[in-house]
């Protein structure tokens, strides 16, 4: 009986309908209604029957209330829905980065069969990246990681070809889309032109958290690279550069400058605190 007193006062708290044990008030296969009680743990849901109980004569003589909590069950639909609506809403996200990736894909291309080999690096630069969004139960991206991933992709031996320095913060699934991106223009740019072109070759990225105007860090990414002195595809505008400076800053709320010196080439991106998280 003690067990059942908390449960008692709940229904006190917010009494059900009560039904009157009189003919003609439910259908001959009873009544059911779904009722939703305050808990201290939040709302408890119930499913609740209530059939007439006749006599051989078929008077009512009483009723019978039959009562099952639906609470997990419930809760279970409404963590579904949820997830449904992030799916939904991050497929439209990622489905507008495809549609932008393609219309400046094929602006900067000269023949289709070079706009499709750019188009399907650059897809499965996203899926690698999507690959590490969806593994984090879509919380985002390790940088470290998803650098690795993309040089990896191009590198002979990514042990030597990358060499990692400075912090490790959590990229959100946008910056950790779109920083990816960025990675990949650089690391294809690398292995046609620059270091990763040699077979002693390779890239130093630097992350730095930085103090911002707001009080807030900022994320400040650095790539660089020593390239041929004689490289005559650097001063093209493809859609490498344009992604660089415009797409991947923009989308970011950050600011990026890619300069190259001599034979060096370094690409600077800085983030606001919004797209990571340090702890």
């Amino acid at each position: 009986m003690n067990a059942k007193r908390p449960f008692k006062r709940t229904l006190e708290a917010a009494p059900l309908k009560r039904f009157p044990a009189t003919a003609g008030q439910c259908p001959p296969t009873g009544c059911r209604s779904a009722d939703r009680l305050p808990a201290d743990d939040g709302a408890r849901w119930f499913q609740v029957w209530i059939d007439a109980d006749r006599s051989e004569t078929g008077a009512v003589q009483g009723v019978v209330t039959t009562m099952v909590e639906t609470t997990e069950q419930k809760r279970r639909e409404q963590t579904l829905k949820a997830l449904l609506r992030e799916v939904s809403h991050r497929s439209k996200n990622l489905l507008a980065i495809i549609q932008s990736i393609a219309t400046q894909t094929g602006r900067y291309s000269g023949s289709i069969d070079d706009f499709l080999t750019r188009f399907r690096g650059r897809l499965q630069s996203l899926a690698s990246s999507q690959d590490l969004v969806t593994s984090s139960n879509w919380r985002g991206a390790a940088l470290r990681e998803l650098v690795s991933g993309q040089v990896g992709r191009y590198g002979a031996d990514p042990m030597h070809s990358l060499r990692f320095r400075g912090a490790n913060p959590y990229l959100n699934p946008n910056a950790a889309l779109h920083i990816g991106l960025a990675m990949h223009e650089l690391a294809v740019n690398s292995v046609s032109y620059g270091a990763l072109s040699r077979s002693d070759g390779f890239v130093e990225v630097t992350a730095d958290l930085t103090a911002a105007s707001a009080g807030e860090p900022a994320l400040s990414l650095t790539w660089a690279e020593v390239i041929g002195a004689n490289d005559n595809q650097r001063s093209e505008k493809r859609f490498g550069s344009v992604a660089l400076e415009r797409v991947v800053p923009t989308s970011l709320n950050g600011t990026a400058t890619l300069e190259i010196t001599g034979n060096r080439l370094e690409y600077r991106l800085v983030v606001p605190h919004g797209n990571f998280e340090t702890d």
